[in-house]
């Protein structure tokens, strides 16, 4: 049994004279009182690799013991200051369940304790004018330990500000302020571990190396810049994914198509004798995600347009049909997508790809300037849509139409993609070409949903009517669909000669 919520806090730099050096935070923002909690004595032992890789990936998973959620607790980071934390009950081994939300970080490796953080806790808790809890601030003592033999010792104080769950973190914003007119300022050290690892001299995570070969401001410098932050991305989402968090899947699949567009729009700067195979593994793991996210889609899309009709258009039991026919395929795209990230072939992707950005297989392209390397790898895939799009408007209206357009959203993808990866390097020009990709995507990719949508309403419209329903509502969405997608079509010229204008390619030509 695990349970989880979000954590959103801030570490400052103890005040002289302790806690009487706090300031009163009464009428701070929705503040309406302070009363005072503790001693509290906490004591948690941190986990990771030898390596240290999830305090690599800022990550954290302790054994602790004392205070109100004694416990195993992983935290996870989000954006900003704030982290998702997942409590699982106190157990002398590391739960199964949070070894496996680590997988993609440790890769499998054994965990073991590295240091332990002892903590005599003083409590202030803000409250509204309700009395309920909109902030704790606490201060800490705190003495850390190596575990390992011969390990040293650090001792330091430490105040912490951590808001209620759902309170605006603009509160932090204000506090802050009130704190800063005492000259307290904030702690150097993201996490009390990152400090406990420094001072006890076990180690830290540290800023990744740029690889040998990479020159600052080249195309190889932001084509990698981006490989990096997507792999990141990719490792990040895998614990979401796993605990089937909303949107996760789709996040998961869209960051393996951004990592595989890249490798394949850049093959000047990386070698594709050692990317195409990599690229073949994403497309491994986005179609394995496929199955859920499609899913996902179809019964948000049918559901709505159900809920949407008038009640005479509704004819027989069409909601309790959709229910079965969801439920009949659900367990079965999430064992997929379980099975998938539970593999070996995961987590050999995932040191591919680690290996990819620490060792990029760079080639000529890659030393040479973004103005000239990364221009033409953006007019390279605008060509390639463009192309595509002149096929699918040349077909007559049918199968035979539809498929083009869906390979012309693929096309659409590439170039947004490689437009994002140029971004940074080549600036505005680049960025409004990308912005035209993506509102030819997104069209396509209305359209894509809509013929997606209509195979699945004749498939449902023929079970209903061999069970001896009436298929006349799933007749009546078949038909919206239908009109849906050729209303896209009847869309699609007008907004491909925006995106095609010639202005909008002409600073990349030159």
């Amino acid at each position: 049994m695990t349970q989880s919520k979000r954590e959103t806090e801030r570490k400052y730099e103890p005040p002289a004279g302790g806690l009487a050096g706090l300031p009163d935070l009464t009428g701070v923002g929705p503040v309406a009182s302070v009363t005072a909690a503790g001693p509290e004595e906490l004591d948690a032992v941190y986990h990771d690799t030898v390596d240290l890789r999830l305090a690599g990936s800022s990550a954290t998973l302790r054994r602790r013991t004392g205070g109100p959620d004694a416990g195993w607790h992983l935290k996870l980071p989000l954006t900003g200051d704030t982290r998702e934390e997942v409590w699982a009950p106190l157990s002398d081994d590391v739960p199964a369940a949070l070894r496996e939300l680590v997988l993609s970080r440790t890769r499998g490796a054994p965990l073991r304790p590295v240091v332990r953080i002892r903590s005599t806790r003083a409590v202030r808790r803000l409250h509204d004018a309700e009395g309920g809890v909109l902030a704790e601030l606490s201060l800490d003592e705190v003495r850390a330990d190596a575990t390992a033999a011969g390990g040293g010792r650090g001792e330091w104080g430490e105040l912490e500000v951590e808001l209620a769950e759902g309170v605006h973190a603009g509160l932090l914003d204000a506090v802050e302020k009130k704190l800063r007119k005492k000259g307290i300022v904030r702690s150097d050290s993201p996490s009390k571990l990152a400090r406990a690892l420094r001072d006890t001299g076990v180690g830290g995570a540290g800023v990744p190396r740029t690889p040998d070969g990479v020159v600052a401001g080249s195309s190889g410098s932001y084509v990698l810049s981006y490989l990096r932050e997507q792999v990141g991305v990719l490792v990040g989402l895998d614990p979401a994914v796993r605990r089937e968090l909303p949107d996760a899947v789709h996040r998961m699949r869209v960051t393996c198509r951004r990592l595989r567009s890249c490798l394949r729009s850049y093959r000047s700067v990386l070698d594709r004798r050692v990317t195409d195979p990599v690229a073949a593994e994403l497309r491994w793991l986005a179609g394995e995600l496929g199955a859920a996210r499609d899913q996902e889609v179809l019964r948000e899309r049918i559901g709505a347009a159900l809920d949407g009709l008038p009640d005479e258009l509704v004819l027989g039991p069409v909601a309790a049909r959709l229910r079965v026919w969801d439920v009949s395929r659900d367990e079965d795209v999430r064992s997929r997508t379980r099975m998938a990230l539970g593999s070996p072939r995961h987590l050999r992707l995932l040191d591919a790809l680690d290996e990819l950005v620490r060792h990029p297989p760079l080639r000529s392209g890659a030393g040479r300037k973004p103005a000239r390397t990364m221009a033409r790898a953006v007019l390279k895939e605008y060509a390639r849509l463009a192309g595509r799009m002149d096929l699918a408007l040349a077909r007559p209206s049918g199968r035979s139409r539809e498929t083009e357009l869906h390979e012309a959203r693929k096309a659409a993808k590439r170039l947004r993609y490689a437009a994002e990866v140029a971004r940074p390097a080549l600036g505005k020009p680049v960025a409004r070409l990308g912005k035209q990709a993506k509102a030819v995507q997104q069209l396509l990719g209305e359209h894509q949903d809509a013929v997606v949508a209509q195979d699945t309403l004749r498939r449902l419209a023929v079970a209903a009517h061999g069970a001896g329903e009436s298929a006349f509502t799933w007749g009546v969405l078949h038909g919206r669909e239908r009109a849906g997608a050729e209303a896209r079509q009847r869309e699609l010229p007008g907004l491909w000669r925006a995106a095609s204008d010639p202005a909008l390619r002409a600073p990349l030509e030159h």
